[in-house]
């Protein structure tokens, strides 16, 4: 054998061992382009509102796409119980629950892929669902329109991710509070804390 065979032989063997690497590389640099996951945390609402209403349970599910490390867009459900702290209610347990959906537009650090800070902005669309009894038309079931503004941090490791943010939403329509305000405009907005917790691809 020459020493042209040898050498070409020796590169052969090289490149058929490099390829699993190879692919496996190429595997771990694509995943994470699309993440699912779960939100639970606690959220209450803000200004006038705040006064009128406890803190409660917020919760998700949502997904997530990242074309590139520093930009990323989601969509899901969303959604939050709070119950109604208002001494003009003679019923038991009156609440708002909100149910609805979400999309975000996400901005990271490019350098950032393992730990990643975000910051976040996008449109939300609701239903405010008023459940109790003795409401006496000081609250009505609506459907709501948000401007959500979200910041926070995510823990990503092979086919985990794992994070925690803060969400605070503008709300452009609260006329589902308007009664209880004497028909004046409702000053507030929706705030919650949550912990994510779902699977990278």
């Amino acid at each position: 054998m020459t020493s042209t065979s040898i050498q070409a032989s020796v590169c052969a063997l090289a490149l058929i061992a490099a390829s699993p690497a190879l692919a496996n590389d190429a595997t771990e640099d694509k995943r994470g382009d699309v993440n699912v996951f779960l939100k639970g945390g606690l959220g209450d609402y803000t200004g006038d509102l705040g006064d009128l209403t406890d803190t409660g349970p917020a919760w998700g599910l949502t997904l997530n796409v990242q074309p590139t490390t520093f930009l990323g867009f989601e969509v899901g459900y969303e959604g939050s119980r709070n119950g109604l702290d208002d001494i003009r209610l003679l019923g038991d347990g009156p609440a708002i629950v909100r149910q609805g959906g979400s999309a975000l537009v996400k901005l990271s650090p490019p350098l950032f892929t393992g730990v990643r800070p975000f910051v976040g902005a996008g449109f939300g669309l609701t239903y405010v669902d008023v459940r109790g009894t003795g409401i006496g038309g000081l609250y009505d079931s609506d459907t709501q329109e948000e401007l959500p503004v979200a910041a926070g941090l995510e823990f990503n490791s092979g086919a985990l991710t794992a994070g925690l943010r803060a969400t605070w939403r503008l709300l452009l329509d609260d006329d589902f509070a308007r009664g209880a305000m004497n028909g004046e405009d409702v000053k507030g907005g929706l705030l919650d804390g949550s912990v994510t917790l779902g699977a990278r691809f």
